[in-house]
């Protein structure tokens, strides 16, 4: 997909795009991977881009699955052919897409946005039942109020009038 091929999280996402693109076709866990793929849960979030512009983006907070590769998957399907916000990515559009993988952290409860740093943390902003995430070192966020906005909107949360908690957590980004 992209001239670079990426690490086995990457790799990963980019087989199970290709195949339920061309196929639709859940991928089937590769034998080979690295130990910590088959064997530890975390939420992840699958991004894919194409001539920089965002495409698709999907993910999980925490685990739904069995192992992070299943959770890699299915998120990269997700992110391919179920984000709301783009149509299916198509066949001709394969070799164009870049792809990067967010393994999340724990998230921790904070008090107030001092406690963020754009750079370093994602934020998860909560109301009610309501929950915004927001993964963390995303272009054109650049401080706390525009990161904490942009996760309250994506939960259709108004911080004018709802009362907002908020959570970060640190993500291993792999690209």
């Amino acid at each position: 997909m992209s001239s670079h091929p990426g690490d086995a999280y990457v790799q990963l996402a980019r087989s199970a795009v290709r195949e339920w693109v061309n196929c639709q076709k859940v991928l089937k866990c590769p034998e080979n991977l690295p130990a910590e793929l088959c064997h530890q849960k975390s939420g992840v979030f699958v991004s894919i881009h194409e001539h920089g512009q965002l495409r698709g983006c999907i993910g999980t907070i925490s685990p739904t699955r069995s192992s992070i590769a299943s959770e890699i998957i299915h998120n990269a399907i997700s992110a391919c052919s179920r984000d709301p916000r783009f149509d299916p990515i198509r066949a001709e559009e394969l070799p164009y897409l870049e792809i990067s993988v967010d393994v999340l952290g724990t998230p921790e409860k904070i008090a107030s946005k001092a406690e963020l740093n754009v750079k370093k943390y994602g934020v998860i902003c909560s109301s009610g039942d309501r929950r915004g995430l927001l993964l963390p070192d995303l272009e054109g966020v650049d401080t706390p109020d525009q990161q904490i906005a942009i996760a309250c909107r994506k939960a259709g949360i108004d911080p004018e009038h709802d009362s907002v908690a908020l959570e970060r957590f640190e993500v291993v980004r792999h690209v």
